[in-house]
């Protein structure tokens, strides 16, 4: 959709196809001001670094200072986007977003950012997170102002349209303080950027300088990529301001402790990107060699599941003497598409994903790493071709402890009923997927390979405890197992 203003969209495309066994992290979001220059180029970069945090629909909106005009479809960066939609939207001022539907459903109208007008003029907002208190936000809403979308992003936009005075700043802090869950956000007028966070800091967002001015984005790994200097993070229930007079901010006073998301290290961001001051390519390498000094076992290799398991497979390696080798090439590619596969395609299962090298795997005892078991379908998957590849013995092990709590918090998680841990016991789970032997990192060991305080973290789909001030919010919403699987 091009638009200077926004118009009412109807489209729908089906919920890209892809591993349903997998999590998924709700957006990424980033935000640039930068005098003199035309940053819908640089915006495009910056989601492009972002494209593994959703690859259902991207978007940006765009000001010259007097105008904000705004283009967003489904699909990929690369998809949405060519040279005739970036000419198009001229402006030194700009926000980005790509999303992977958790609150809302997979259509265009939902896709980001948002347009919406009140009377201080028109705001795009792009949001990385997930609400709780929805359901309350939405009831609280005048009967006169309606949502245009399903998603809990629209109605944060619609409570600072909303607000009956203030400037922005005055109408963003009203609104974080009636929002309970996690929301990282970008948000510009036609003159000014915003950054905020929520209290606890679940999902992250950083901030560098770009060209003269300022740039706001996810991860620091979109900073790196069109050449912006990371600064810091934006801190937990802070405000970034950003406009022609510089850059200020604001700390809306909280209660609420930090809480960062525990995924984040073992998954979700990119490994070059740097966390709490740390490059998490190294804390999942830590998790690698935690895992081995846990669960040694007699074996001839040691793989991971690529991508995301290969630094914790190298530190596994380096802890426990056995050599690291690639058993599995990655069809990159794949699941990054919206043309879906015919049954006899999608009846190869994850060999549409993977092809094994047997030279590597032929009569050995492989050691295989990943980071997460949720389902548990694509590594029964995964056991059963490397067995079928020649592998005598297959070993697994998992850089985090077992997931037996759902997120609420802007992850794509099965419900109790599906996540295989809070229905199994690790045995039962081990014979399920056809491993020879499983071991899980404990909390203690995830810990202290990320080298943060525990109190710091968000645990809760490992303990099911999640931050004070959003679990006793959850307490009415899920109905949570009486008993859960034993170790």
């Amino acid at each position: 959709m091009d638009a200077a203003l926004p118009q009412d969209w109807n489209g729908y495309l089906p919920k890209p196809q892809g591993s349903e066994d997998a999590l998924h992290d709700a957006c990424g979001v980033c935000g640039i001001f930068a005098p003199g220059q035309d940053v819908a180029r640089a915006t495009f970069f910056a989601l492009y670094a972002l494209q593994h945090r959703g690859q259902e629909s991207a978007g940006m909106a765009v000001s010259d200072g007097a105008t904000l005009r705004c283009h967003k479809e489904m699909g990929l960066i690369s998809q949405v986007f060519d040279e005739e939609h970036l000419s198009a939207l001229p402006g030194h001022l700009s926000v980005g977003h790509t999303r992977y539907s958790t609150s809302g459903s997979s259509v265009v109208y939902n896709a980001q950012p948002l347009l919406t007008h009140c009377d201080l003029g028109w705001f795009a907002l792009a949001h990385n997170g997930n609400l709780v208190n929805t359901a309350a936000l939405r009831d609280g809403l005048h009967d006169t102002t309606v949502p245009t979308s399903n998603s809990d992003t629209d109605i944060m936009a619609r409570y600072i349209a909303s607000e009956p005075d203030g400037d922005m700043e005055e109408r963003i802090v009203r609104t974080m303080q009636r929002s309970i869950g996690a929301f990282s956000i970008v948000l510009c007028t036609e003159t000014q950027l915003f950054g905020f966070r929520d209290p606890w800091g679940i999902r992250p967002l950083c901030l560098g300088r770009y060209a003269g001015g300022w740039m706001l984005a996810s991860e620091s790994c979109a900073l790196s990529t069109v050449g912006a200097e990371f600064v810091r993070e934006v801190e937990p229930g802070e405000i970034v301001v950003i406009d022609s007079g510089g850059l200020r901010s604001r700390m809306v006073p909280t209660e609420h402790k930090r809480a960062n998301c525990i995924f984040e290290y073992i998954y979700f961001s990119r490994p070059d990107t740097v966390y709490a001051g740390r490059e998490l390519y190294l804390a999942r390498y830590r998790m690698g060699r935690e895992l081995a000094k846990e669960h040694a076992v007699e074996a001839d290799v040691v793989m991971g599941v690529p991508d995301s398991a290969t630094a914790a497979a190298i530190g596994y390696s380096d802890e426990s003497g056995l050599p690291y080798i690639e058993g599995l090439m990655k069809n990159r590619y794949i699941g990054r598409t919206f043309i879906q596969p015919d049954q006899q395609i999608r009846a190869q299962g994850v060999k549409l994903k993977f092809n094994p090298l047997l030279a590597n795997l032929n009569g050995r005892r492989v050691v295989l790493v990943d980071d997460s078991i949720v389902r548990g379908t694509t590594t029964r998957q995964l056991v059963a071709l490397l067995r079928r590849s020649g592998a005598k013995e297959v070993h697994v092990r998992i850089t985090s402890p077992p997931m037996r709590h759902p997120c609420f918090l802007g992850v794509d998680t099965a419900t109790y009923d599906q996540l295989i841990a809070a229905n199994m016991t690790v045995p039962q789970i081990r014979e399920t997927i056809g491993a020879d032997s499983l071991g899980y990192l404990s909390l203690d060991g995830l810990i202290a390979a990320t080298e943060r305080d525990r109190h710091e973290m968000c645990t809760g789909c490992f303990t099911g405890k999640y931050p004070q001030g959003i679990d006793e919010e959850l307490t009415d919403l899920v109905r949570r197992p009486t008993a859960e699987a034993a170790l």
